[in-house]
């Protein structure tokens, strides 16, 4: 997952005015307590930034993969 994937996965996940803040604010244990945003800062990769938000916010496994790619090209 590259990081542009996971801003609109966390986007089309939980909207785009709770993303950021959920992003900013919100310190995950599974990344040494670090927020989403300073766990990519410091070179974590998107995907496993992903899956700890998901983790922590609940979402159910059918919506943790597939999400932040971008439409098909037709």
């Amino acid at each position: 997952m590259k990081v542009s994937e996971f801003r609109r996965a966390v986007v089309e996940e939980f909207g785009s005015g709770y993303s950021a803040v959920l992003t900013r604010d919100t310190h995950l244990a599974e990344l040494d307590g670090r927020t989403a945003d300073e766990a990519l800062a410091a070179g974590v990769p998107a995907g496993t930034v992903w899956l700890a938000l998901c983790r922590f916010q609940d979402v159910p496994e059918s919506r943790r993969h597939g999400r932040g790619l971008p439409e098909p090209q037709r």
